[in-house]
């Protein structure tokens, strides 16, 4: 807190005039608590150490993808380096608001070249309209789209098909994570799952449709099950959960592992699991937009963000998977004691073809081949879609969870910081366990 105060202070200075050059700082904008902040310090050392120059981060953050589109493309902010999600990445490309990449760091290594091969795939599956995404973004953190559930009322094999959630013993113990591409996505690739099996479709070309047809087919499913669906959650859906006032939650893996290890702090036991039907993957990625004033720090701090010691540090901190691969990240994240053996091939390469690594945040190659991107594609037809949908099922449920956020939120505010802190705590307390055992 004392060093965001820090940030605050100083870009209040910049923008009154009182600031030195441009050139001397480097203007950060990124999603609350997705960072180890104590490296934006250890950043401004190793770039004067670096090139001989000096720079001082401004570190602002930000709620939802939108809103830093919105300063960006209308308000013109002159923001060095942000962390836009894929879809927006592939907005801005579109949009000609992103600054090419270049890979030039003097006598300093390229930690660039640590990103996971996975992740370059995916990205050069971004639409940028003749532009690579992999030119113009750096994958920071990614993650799944999936079930978090409770093995006490609801079994490993029902949540193997997205079909759970069409289960009347569940009404009223369902969560939606209210966000639309990401449902759209994930059920569009289990409903033709089918036709994908017989080569009939190509998943990457899947998940580029919002055709009508495609459309109505969705609306379709989610209408079928609506009735049992007891909020439409953007953020309260993983403590809920652990609570058990919500059995069942489709959710992000990084807010999974959040319920989950929560919930093991009251001796709660919390799963998640993507269905074999497939799903969705998602990713945030490091970019310099367009009104960027210091492009030169802003290559560098995203070089630097990819070293795998910090990539380690950015997970332990906040529970998000890099995505960073190779043996050092690996060899960190491997726990025989804990977990079973999988197959993450795809991410870390051919060695890792059965390594003890957590499911939640590196699933099965099985299981992650059956799961698509998301894409900027038919905003305004899905969102028409999603307010269908919704609009008619309110429920008892949905008001009473509605009373329970509005009456926690003053106490949210006072415990946030203080669950960060217990929560870091937790990561770094298995980091120095796992670091002992070796």
């Amino acid at each position: 807190m004392v060093r965001r105060l820090i940030y605050f202070i100083v870009a209040a200075l910049v923008l009154a005039g009182c600031s030195s050059e441009r050139d001397n700082i480097l203007k950060v904008y990124n999603w609350a608590d997705y960072i180890d902040e104590e490296l934006l310090g250890e950043f401004e050392q190793w770039y004067e150490e670096q090139t001989g120059e000096k720079v001082q981060i401004i570190y602002q953050t930000f709620d939802i993808n939108e809103t830093m589109l919105s300063k960006i493309e209308l308000g013109h902010e002159d923001y060095d380096v942000v962390c836009p999600s894929d879809y927006i990445i592939e907005r801005m490309l579109k949009n000609n608001l992103l600054l090419p990449l270049e890979r030039d760091f003097g006598s300093s290594p390229d930690y660039i070249g640590n990103i996971s091969p996975y992740i370059t795939e995916k990205f050069n599956q971004i639409d940028g309209k003749g532009k690579n995404a992999n030119d113009y973004s750096v994958g920071y953190m990614w993650g799944t789209v999936g079930l978090i559930y409770n093995p006490k009322y609801i079994t490993s094999d029902e949540v193997a098909t997205w079909e759970v959630l069409r289960n009347p013993a569940y009404k009223g113990k369902v969560l939606m994570k209210d966000a639309f591409r990401d449902v759209y996505t994930a059920l569009l690739i289990a409903i033709n799952q089918e036709a994908l099996d017989r080569g009939e479709k190509d998943i990457n070309t899947l998940t580029l449709d919002v055709s009508d047809e495609s459309v109505a087919l969705v609306e379709q499913y989610l209408n079928s099950f609506k009735e049992s669906v007891a909020g439409w959650e953007a953020d309260f859906g993983k403590e809920q959960m652990t609570k058990e006032l919500a059995w069942l939650n489709l959710s992000w893996s990084g807010d999974a592992q959040w319920a989950i290890d929560e919930a093991a702090e009251i001796g709660l036991e919390l799963e998640y699991a993507i269905p074999t039907t497939g799903s969705a993957v998602w990713f945030d990625g490091w970019v310099i937009p367009k009104y960027a004033k210091n492009v030169k720090a802003a290559r560098y701090f995203i070089n630097f963000m990819c070293k795998p010691e910090n990539a380690l540090r950015n997970m332990d901190m906040t529970g998000y998977v890099s995505a960073v691969g190779g043996d050092e990240v690996l060899e960190n994240m491997q726990d025989e004691e804990e977990y079973d053996p999988i197959d993450a091939t795809y991410f870390f390469g051919p060695a890792a073809d059965s390594v003890f690594v957590n499911p939640v945040m590196y699933p099965h190659r099985p299981i992650i081949e059956r799961c698509g991107m998301m894409h900027d594609t038919g905003t305004e037809k899905l969102l028409r879609m999603w307010s269908r949908v919704k609009g008619d099922s309110a429920s008892a449920w949905t008001y009473i969870l509605i009373c329970l956020v509005f009456l926690g939120l003053i106490a949210a505010v006072i415990i946030k910081y203080t669950k960060n802190y217990y929560r870091r705590q937790r990561y770094a307390k298995k980091r120095k366990k796992k670091n002992q055992k070796k």
